[in-house]
């Protein structure tokens, strides 16, 4: 490969392919914008799930003179390992890191790695601009090197009488002196001195372009967007809170970015502004924009504060598409002492009152957040707040554990609180002095059954069932968590009609299992596949063979109860739908109800049910479910 003029190549390894990191883009569109095309500046976005081997041999290939990685508590132990290797095969390419993983400890990383020339601390749109131009100047100076030495074989001794063997050392010597006007960085000069220069103030974000000129680059990702940067709240936990410089983009500008979204009809985009509503008239307006200019396809992703939520912005997501919105809410406790302690503001019975009245309204997916580990919370007291967010029915509850940040306030407070993490990133915490390790042990075991239970979406009817076996909805998961951590090794991988056999094999040994849960099972099964594999657990059909051919026999005729499958014969519907008989008798008046709506029962107590799979709930990704009525001619 043709090694290109002042190659720079800036990388990002993400956690998951259908992740894009909007850092490196930013800086590349910053750059462009402000006239710096005299380096060719490419993007290379890699995986952790890459080998390492691979991405080595790829940017080998690219041959950059400087490359610039983006470093992130999810991927620094690959960078660290990355860039020990890469400098030996690219000795002469300059090595440069950025992000919030390296920015509050950037001396610390230069005395680790010595191949490393220096670290972009906070924004970096203005300070690599300016690297840039200064990595210009370096190269033009090395390319007239080289012409000088152009015919000069001959004259070596003179040239050292001269002095012209230090020639490199004082090119790389006013390239450092180039640095040390550069704010927002901390480098390491030819002499090996480690310079800490200050933090740059931060830029108005009208001044970032919008990256996303070209879609086809993103196809198959989740793409990110930024209205502001920074945080009003000064969380301990979180590095948000160290840029107190609050900053807008725009409404005007933001209008006309979403608009571009919304042409394209991206399938997701997710704003990473920390708290999204706390501006109500910038929440307002793009709420309003999106509202109005729906294209029925885009999903847009919020973080917000829900206690800070209005009437009026209430009123207005009420009002929206189902699945235009979805909102992530951090709770992290709900216990006072611990919200306090944390410098967090929140008004808990608010809080509860507006996630109730967004789920009352049925069309906002809700994601909320809570954090293990955290000062004055101990083990009875984190069941106190998971049984106070799970009564919210989210959609998704998201139990996370405290990571110490460097640079938080709680890093600076970690002997106070007894606060023990691991060494390694994401630092996750160990014990404090409320929890012990025992206690963080059983709540990952926790941690990992909602994940598969609750957030799945895949067990929504016999979880509801199951909830009413048990005094609180904590109980019911650590019992669960317990005959997990007793029946099976955290290594083995289970399918998902698995997952359908091991809770029914729990309901047993607990409950001397009830005929309920088997058909409660087969329900939730197949309102999430059409299984053609008749699961064990499933209640025998046989008795209704005739009745349910004649039910798609008689739709592949009328098409009564499915819609966008006209023109499909009998033998076609019997592979794209399923119809499934249940016992009314044992269904609560709530499921029978959201299953028949205003249909009144037959005869005979049975439920004919026509699960359709082309047209699915947005939220848990559900087939439609229709109740056939039952007739004599069937």
């Amino acid at each position: 490969m043709t090694q290109k003029k002042g190659n720079v190549l800036l990388v990002a390894i993400n956690a998951k392919y259908i992740h894009s990191n909007l850092a490196v883009h930013c800086l590349r569109a910053y750059a462009f914008a402000n006239g710096r095309g005299q380096a060719q500046i490419d993007i290379a976005e890699y995986t952790i799930n890459h080998l390492p081997d691979d991405i080595l041999q790829d940017i080998y290939r690219r041959r950059p003179d400087m490359i610039c990685f983006s470093c992130y508590i999810w991927n620094i132990e690959y960078i660290k390992e990355l860039i020990g290797e890469f400098h030996k095969i690219l000795p002469k390419c300059r090595i440069w890191l950025g992000g919030p993983e390296v920015s509050y400890r950037a001396k610390e990383f230069l005395e680790q790695f010595v191949m490393v020339k220096g670290v972009m601390k906070g924004e970096g749109e203005e300070t690599f601009t300016q690297l840039l131009d200064s990595f210009a100047v370096s190269r033009e100076m090395q390319n007239e090197k080289a012409k000088d030495k152009v015919g000069e074989d001959n004259k070596k001794e003179d040239n050292k009488k001269e002095g012209n063997i230090d020639k490199d050392k004082n090119i790389e010597g006013s390239w450092d002196e180039m640095l040390q006007n550069i704010e927002g960085i901390t480098y390491r000069d030819s002499a090996g001195v480690i310079w800490e220069n200050p933090f740059r103030k931060p830029l108005d974000l009208d001044d970032i372009p919008f990256v996303y000129e070209d879609f086809k680059k993103f196809e198959n990702k989740i793409l990110y967007y930024e209205s502001s940067r920074g945080c009003p709240f000064s969380c301990s936990y979180c590095l948000s809170s160290i840029d107190k410089k609050l900053r807008f983009r725009s409404i005007e500008k933001v209008k006309q970015e979403l608009q571009y979204f919304l042409d394209a009809k991206v399938p997701q985009v997710k704003f990473v502004d920390r708290t999204f509503n706390c501006n109500h008239k910038h929440a307002l307006a793009i709420w309003k924009y999106l509202l109005e200019h729906d294209n029925g396809i885009t999903n847009f992703h919020f973080e917000v504060s829900a206690d800070l939520l209005n009437e009026q912005e209430l009123h207005l997501l009420g009002q929206m598409r189902k699945g235009l919105v979805q909102l992530e809410i951090g709770v992290q406790s709900t216990n006072e002492r611990t919200i306090e302690e944390i410098h967090r503001t929140m008004n808990v019975d608010r809080l509860q009152a507006v996630v109730r009245h967004i789920k009352q309204q049925k069309n906002i997916h809700q994601h909320l957040d809570l954090i293990a580990g955290l000062p004055w919370e101990d083990f009875q007291s984190f069941a106190k707040s998971f049984n106070q967010v799970y009564a919210m029915k989210p959609e998704q509850l998201q139990l996370g554990f405290l990571k110490v940040l460097s640079g938080s306030y709680m890093q600076e407070h970690q002997q106070e609180y007894g606060l023990v993490c691991k060494d390694k990133p994401p630092y996750e915490v160990l014990f404090t002095n409320w929890l012990s390790y025992e206690e963080v042990m059983v709540l990952k075991g926790v941690e990992e059954v909602v994940e598969l239970y609750y957030n799945s979406g895949q067990f929504v009817y016999t979880m509801e069932e199951l909830e009413k076996y048990y005094e609180t909805p904590f109980q019911m998961y650590e019992k669960l968590a317990g005959y997990y951590e007793r029946h099976y090794e955290k290594s083995m991988k289970h399918s998902r009609v698995s997952r359908y056999e091991i809770l029914l094999s729990f309901i047993e040994e607990e409950l001397e299992e009830r005929g309920i849960f088997r058909q409660l099972l087969t329900l939730d099964l197949y309102l999430r596949e059409n299984c053609k594999s008749r699961p064990a657990f499933a209640p025998n059909q046989d008795r209704y063979k005739d009745q349910i051919r004649m039910i798609l026999q008689q739709e592949a005729k009328a098409h009564k109860y499915l819609w966008g499958y006209e023109g499909y014969s009998y033998r076609q519907l019997h592979n794209m739908v399923h119809v499934e008989v249940f016992d009314a008798n044992l269904f609560s008046p709530d499921l029978l109800e959201k299953l028949k709506g205003e249909k009144t029962l037959n005869h005979s107590g049975m439920l004919f049910c026509l699960f359709d799979y082309q047209n699915r709930d947005v939220f848990y990704n559900q087939a439609k479910v229709v109740v056939v009525e039952e007739k004599e001619e069937y």
